[in-house]
């Protein structure tokens, strides 16, 4: 969890500053790690300003990554914090599975990392089946149900029901509970 709290601050610091920086092409292949497996957010090509003023979104060309966008911006080319949270979801789906994105080598029907997810985290009983069966059971069932409901929560369809990245890092770091911050936005 430590890589993906260090990519979660990274983005945080990115949403946080005076003119939001949004991504875009957050995936698990841009976070670089140093010797001592320190997150650091790589390849900034396709980031844009934020919104600013009033506005809500940025209208931009739909560019990124399959499996890892947004539904709402590959539907409409708006752009948001909260596309940036989804793909967030999706990488810390693939770290606790040991899945892609998007394989074709998995079964069909499991091609989509999202999509064949989403069953199994929505039962708490069930989560063990996503988890990566390299690990052998080596890990706490309390933190794997966290990080999954984490996940799902990040990548919610509705944007307005995913936390912000602040509330990503308090939740990974194990602080005040994501659902409490999620239950007071409704």
């Amino acid at each position: 969890m430590k890589i993906a709290l260090g990519a979660a601050k990274g983005l945080a610091f990115l949403h946080s500053t005076e003119h939001k920086v949004i991504y875009r092409d957050f995936k698990t292949s841009n976070i670089l790690l140093d010797t001592n497996y320190n997150a650091k957010l790589s390849d900034f090509g396709l980031a844009r300003d934020g919104p600013t003023g009033d506005k809500s979104h940025v209208s931009t060309r739909v560019m990124g990554t399959r499996g890892y966008a947004a539904p709402e911006y590959l539907a409409t080319g708006h752009l948001t914090t909260k596309s940036d949270v989804y793909s967030f979801g999706v990488v810390l789906l693939e770290m606790i599975s040991g899945r892609r994105a998007i394989d074709k080598n998995q079964p069909t029907g499991e091609h989509n990392l999202v999509e064949w997810a989403k069953p199994y985290l929505s039962n708490k009983r069930r989560v063990f089946r996503v988890m990566d069966p390299r690990l052998e059971g080596q890990y706490s069932q309390n933190r794997a149900q966290a990080a999954a409901a984490l996940a799902m929560q990040c990548f919610s369809v509705e944007p307005k029901c995913r936390p912000n990245m602040d509330e990503v890092v308090k939740a990974i770091g194990g602080a005040s509970g994501i659902k409490e911050h999620a239950e007071k936005r409704r």
